[in-house]
C-alpha cells in the first residue's frame, strides 16, 4: 500500500503524518509512506487545500486533519 501525505510541511501537514503512522502501526498493514511537499506534485492531484491523504493514488481527504480511526478505515477496506 503507497500512502502520500501532501502539504508544505505545516503544523497541520505534520499532525496528518502522525496519525497516519499510528493508524498504520494499530492496524499492522504493509505502507510505504512518503511526504510530497512540491507544490507541482500536489497539484498534480488535483489538490488545492492541504493537508491531504492520498491512499494508493486516491485522494481520501483534502484541507483537514482525519482522525487515527478515520485513517483506519480507509486502510481497512
Amino acid at each position: 500500500m503507497k500512502i502520500e501525505i501532501l502539504g508544505t510541511g505545516c503544523a497541520k501537514c505534520k499532525m496528518v503524518l502522525e496519525n497516519v503512522e499510528k493508524a498504520v502501526n494499530s492496524v499492522g498493514v504493509d505502507a510505504d509512506i512518503k511526504k510530497i511537499e512540491d507544490i507541482n506534485d500536489i497539484m498534480g492531484y488535483g489538490v488545492m487545500v492541504t493537508p491531504a491523504v492520498v491512499i494508493d493514488g486516491e485522494v481520501k481527504v483534502s484541507g483537514k486533519v482525519p482522525s487515527e480511526d478515520e485513517i483506519k478505515s480507509w486502510l481497512t477496506v
